[in-house]
């Protein structure tokens, strides 16, 4: 029942596009808490070719993922068809943090739609492998529509709020690995 598959192609695209939500794993590489983030709004995923996908990271209650992509940069992305045809795509890959200070964030900023309030970073992932599974056990539902509550949360927030954060509950992890810290810089040998 499971494939996997050489290349992000045409088709994988089309049922990528098509999910409403994505969710992100990661974990420290020693000890430490595994995280797992549901992602919404489908204009913040973008596949930039054919091994290489990219989302717009907004501030939220923590900021484990980029803690951890920072210490060891393993990540897996999951899309989870909630439709008639069931079907579930995994992404497995090395990640990588582009916060709007640098300078290939503007580049990579025109690959999604709207703008969004509260955007911390594009989140940049090398695939080195691609698969799918049934996803036979997983329920029917419907889409209503997208959650405007945290955009529209970001969008009353001044912008020295977000500064703030960056310092202060997102500069570093639960577990208290560096984030956005900027005392912090990357370490080296991690992908930038």
């Amino acid at each position: 029942m499971a494939k996997e598959f050489s290349q992000l192609d045409g088709p994988l695209r089309q049922f990528i596009e098509a999910q409403a939500m994505f969710f992100v794993a990661t974990a420290p590489s020693e000890g430490g808490r595994v995280n797992l983030s549901p992602k919404g709004y489908q204009d913040t995923f973008a596949v930039l070719d054919g091994h290489t996908v990219a989302y717009l990271d907004l501030f939220g209650s923590g900021v484990e993922t980029i803690s951890h992509l920072r210490e060891n940069g393993r990540i897996t992305i999951m899309f989870c068809s909630f439709t008639r045809n069931s079907r579930i795509l995994r992404l497995f890959g090395s990640g990588r943090v582009v916060r709007p200070d640098d300078p290939e964030f503007q580049d990579l900023r025109t690959h999604f739609g709207v703008e969004h309030p509260g955007v911390r970073a594009v989140v940049v992932i090398e695939v080195d492998r691609i698969a799918d599974s049934c996803g036979y056990a997983v329920p029917y539902y419907e889409f209503v529509g997208e959650r405007p509550v945290l955009d529209a949360h970001h969008a009353r927030q001044p912008d020295e709020k977000f500064a703030r954060r960056i310092g202060g509950d997102n500069g570093h992890s639960i577990d208290g690995l560096p984030a956005l810290d900027p005392d912090h810089p990357l370490p080296s040998g991690i992908p930038r």
